[in-house]
C-alpha cells in the first residue's frame, strides 16, 4: 500500500488491471482521494503543503463514508469535464443563418469527443466500437462504423450509442478511462417493429432504425457490413459528454414568455434551415425565414408551414449533386443513389431551436405525377415523419438538364407540440 499511495495517476490507474487483487487495492478511496485533492482542490484557501494533514484526518470520516471506487470515478470525471465552462463559453456565438452555435464542429474536435457504439446479440455477447470516420456538415456530423466483428443483423438485441471523452492518461489506450454518456439506445422490439429498408445497391442494403441509425447489410446474408448514425448539432456537446452510460442527457425546456394579446401567437415568425448532405458533398441547403400558418390551415393535428410551394418559382431550389449515399466497410465501398442525409432546423420567433432533425432520408418515384406546364420530368418524393412533425419534399428531375429541381418543401409540426410550447390550444 506505501508503494501504491507514492504511484502517479496513470499508473494506479494501469496497476488495477494486474489481477482482482490489485484492482482492489487501487480503488483505495483515501488514495484517490488525496490525488484529487491534490489536483483540483478542495476549495480556493486549501494549501498543497497541507493536503497530507487534510486527507489523515478526513481519510478515517467523510472518505470511508463513500462506497468504493468514488473518489476515483469522481477524478477521472472532473478530469473529462474540466473544461465544461470552458466550451460551454465558446458554444455562446450563434451561427445567424442556421441558429445554431458556430464553433460546435472546433470544440468537438478540441474535447476530443469520439463515439462508440456497444452491439449485443441473443447470448448476450457484447462488443464496443469506436467510429472510423467522422464527416461534418454544417449542422450535424455522420458517424460511420466499418471495423468490428458484428453479430449478424437478426441476432441483434440491443444498440447503444455513447458519446465518449478520454482522459488524457499515460496508459494504452485499450484501456484508457473516460466518461461515457448514453445518447441513443435500442432494445429487440424496437429493432424489429422500427426497421425498415430505404435503399441498396449491388452489395448491400440499408436499413433504417430509429433514431437516425443506418446498418449496411451484405445481399443474400444477415451479416453487417458497417453502421452509419447522424446527430444534429442542437445540444450535441451537451449530450456527447453531460450524460451518464445508462440514463441520457435530459435537453432543458426553453419556453418564451406567454403571450395573451397576439391571437396567432406560435403560428408565425418560423425560421427553416434544412440541408441535404452525404458523407462526400452538400446536395442542398436552404433558408427560408418569416414562416407562417393561419388558423384555417391547422389540418389532422399538424400546423403547417410553407416553405416552398410550386406555384412560386422564386424559391424553388436546384440540387448541387445526384441525391446518394456513398459508404464503405473495411474491405468493399460502393454508393446507393436516391438516399442522402437530412439535416432540419426549424426555429421558433425569438430565433430558439423548436424543432430539429438529422436523419437518412429516401428519395421515391412519385405515384401521381402532378400536371406542370414549367417542369416536364419525373417526379419524386422524400418524406420524414415522426412524433413532432413531418416533412414532405417534391423533387423533379427535368429530362433536358439532366438536374434535379425542389420544388416543395412543406413542414408539418403537430399541434401538441405548438400548445405545450406556447400555451395554446389550436
Amino acid at each position: 500500500m506505501k508503494i501504491l499511495w507514492n504511484l502517479d495517476a496513470s499508473s494506479l490507474y494501469c496497476i488495477g488491471y494486474v489481477n482482482k487483487l490489485f484492482y482492489k487495492l487501487a480503488k483505495n478511496n483515501a488514495m484517490w482521494r488525496k490525488k484529487y485533492s491534490a489536483k483540483y482542490g478542495e476549495s480556493k484557501n486549501l494549501k498543497a503543503k497541507h493536503m497530507d494533514e487534510v486527507v489523515e484526518k478526513l481519510s478515517m470520516m467523510k472518505v470511508q463514508e463513500r462506497p468504493e471506487g468514488y473518489w476515483r470515478r469522481l477524478y477521472f470525471r472532473t478530469i473529462a469535464g474540466y473544461n465544461h465552462t470552458k466550451w460551454l463559453k465558446e458554444l455562446r456565438t450563434i451561427n445567424p443563418f442556421t441558429g445554431l452555435p458556430s464553433h460546435t464542429e472546433r470544440v468537438l474536435r478540441e474535447q476530443c469527443v469520439a463515439w462508440e457504439i456497444t452491439v449485443c446479440d441473443r447470448s448476450v455477447c457484447e462488443g464496443t466500437f469506436e467510429q472510423s470516420h467522422t464527416y461534418y456538415s454544417d449542422s450535424s456530423v455522420t458517424l460511420c462504423w466499418t471495423n468490428g466483428s458484428w453479430p449478424a443483423f437478426h441476432q441483434l438485441s440491443t444498440v447503444q450509442l455513447h458519446g465518449v471523452k478520454r482522459v488524457p492518461l499515460k496508459c494504452p489506450s485499450i484501456i484508457k478511462p473516460g466518461w461515457r454518456s448514453l445518447m441513443a439506445q435500442l432494445d429487440i422490439d424496437t429493432i424489429s417493429k422500427s426497421s425498415q429498408v430505404i435503399g441498396g445497391d449491388r452489395l448491400v442494403k440499408l436499413v433504417l432504425l430509429s433514431p437516425g441509425i443506418i446498418i449496411g447489410i451484405w445481399r443474400g446474408q444477415s451479416s453487417i457490413a458497417f453502421v452509419m448514425a447522424t446527430f444534429h448539432y442542437h445540444r450535441l456537446l451537451e449530450r456527447s459528454l453531460l450524460g451518464s452510460s445508462v440514463c441520457p442527457y435530459t435537453i432543458p425546456e426553453n419556453r418564451p414568455l406567454f403571450d395573451d394579446v397576439d391571437p396567432n401567437y406560435g403560428l408565425h415568425g418560423y425560421t427553416l434551415h434544412i440541408t441535404l448532405h452525404n458523407t462526400v458533398t452538400e446536395i442542398m441547403s436552404g433558408h427560408f425565414p418569416q414562416l407562417f400558418c393561419r388558423k384555417g390551415q391547422i389540418h389532422e393535428g399538424f400546423i403547417q408551414l410553407n416553405a416552398i410551394i410550386r406555384s412560386n418559382q422564386s424559391r424553388q431550389t436546384p440540387l448541387s449533386a445526384r441525391v446518394s449515399l456513398p459508404w464503405r466497410s473495411d474491405a468493399l465501398e460502393g454508393t446507393v443513389k436516391n438516399c442522402c442525409m437530412m439535416s432540419l432546423t426549424l426555429l421558433e420567433e425569438s430565433q430558439i431551436p423548436f424543432w430539429c432533425v438529422s436523419t437518412p432520408v429516401s428519395m421515391v418515384l412519385a405515384n401521381e405525377e402532378p400536371f406542370s406546364y414549367d417542369y416536364q420530368g419525373q417526379h419524386f418524393l422524400i418524406k420524414y415523419q415522426d412524433a413532432e412533425g413531418k416533412v414532405q419534399m417534391d423533387v423533379v428531375l427535368l429530362e433536358e438538364q439532366r438536374q434535379f429541381f425542389l420544388i416543395n418543401l412543406v413542414v408539418y409540426i403537430s399541434t401538441v407540440k405548438v400548445n405545450q410550447h406556447f400555451g395554446r390550444a389550436y
